[in-house]
């Protein structure tokens, strides 16, 4: 029996398919991984990041806040593209294009979150981060809600993990932003009938 081997394809063909459709796919060095809706608790610490970052970004007119899956394009030095779509990602002002593209943008974010999903494995998201970095992300934080902890990650290579009694810091990237880590681990409320 033959096995088939999936066609791989270009940001341009892969943004043809899947910009404004809602089919949820990343593009990774040419080839198509699709992905599911994602769970109410990733849903509740993707927003417990959002708004601490998009609340200090409007107040100090730092830039722009991008939500969910927004996709990014990323080239690499061997010719192959990647689009990922972080949790959250934000680019200075003094970055941003002065006409908003409708397209993937070819601008890495200044900061990328990721919130581990509980179907990706840790392996899988030390591999999104290593992507990022390479794609010109100067700041990612990998948010794993299952070992509570918080990975730091830095274009110049250092990392480190943060836990409960930790605070997140903006560095460089949002000079003067904290967020204790503890906040956005709080136990998630359930309602009962």
């Amino acid at each position: 029996m033959a096995i088939v081997q999936p066609k791989r394809m270009t940001a341009a063909e892969f943004e043809a398919r899947y910009a404004n459709t809602d089919r949820r796919a990343e593009l990774i060095r040419g080839e198509v991984i699709e992905m599911s809706p994602t769970t109410p608790p990733h849903g509740i610490y993707t927003i417990r990041v959002t708004l601490p970052i998009g609340q200090f970004v409007e107040e100090h007119e730092l830039g722009e806040v991008f939500g969910a899956e927004t996709g990014f394009t990323i080239q690499h030095p061997d010719g192959t593209e990647t689009v990922l779509a972080p949790d959250i990602a934000f680019i200075a002002k003094e970055r941003l294009p002065d006409d908003l593209p409708d397209t993937f943008w070819r601008i890495p974010p200044d900061l990328v979150v990721e919130i581990r999903s509980e179907s990706e494995s840790r392996s899988d998201m030390q591999k999104k981060i290593a992507l990022w970095l390479e794609g010109g992300a100067r700041l990612v934080w990998y948010v794993d809600p299952f070992r509570q902890q918080v990975g730091v990650h830095r274009a110049d290579g250092t990392s480190q993990t943060l836990g409960v009694s930790d605070t997140l810091s903006g560095e460089e990237v949002l000079p003067g932003f904290e967020l204790p880590v503890r906040r956005i681990f709080r136990p998630v409320k359930t309602f009962n009938r």
